[in-house]
């Protein structure tokens, strides 16, 4: 099994609806969100999936979420913006993305700070 790691940024507004505390409030994060994949062969040149078109998925996904109110968005605008449901929301836009590319999505990983992330796997 091969393994490939990518990173990129989100910087983004929010709020936890019905949350009891601060995060309640309308707040900001700058997002590190990692995406793994993996896949069981390699291409005819030796690749799992080109790190290009793996930044390109990631990229075109966080594209639409970047300098923006999360909860206007859907489908945050029927469940929270929570770390947990962006890392689910990447994982599942990535993975649909690079569908056909011999590789699937393993584990995506919001970091809302250097000291707190959520990831999402399935299975």
């Amino acid at each position: 099994m091969f393994e490939l790691k990518v990173e990129d940024y989100l910087a983004a507004a929010h709020n936890l609806r019905e949350y009891q505390g601060e995060c309640e409030a309308l707040h900001g994060h700058n997002w590190k969100i990692e995406v793994v994949v993996r896949a069981s062969e390699l291409n005819s040149i030796g690749l799992a999936i080109d790190f290009k078109e793996l930044k390109e998925a990631l990229g075109g996904v966080l594209g639409g979420l970047d300098h923006k109110y999360l909860n206007e968005l859907a489908p945050f605008d029927e469940i929270n913006p929570s770390s947990e449901n962006i890392a689910k929301y990447i994982f599942e836009n990535v993975n649909r993305l690079i569908s056909g590319s011999g590789a699937t999505v393993y584990k995506v990983t919001a970091w809302e700070s250097e000291k707190a992330c959520a990831s999402y796997l399935e299975g």
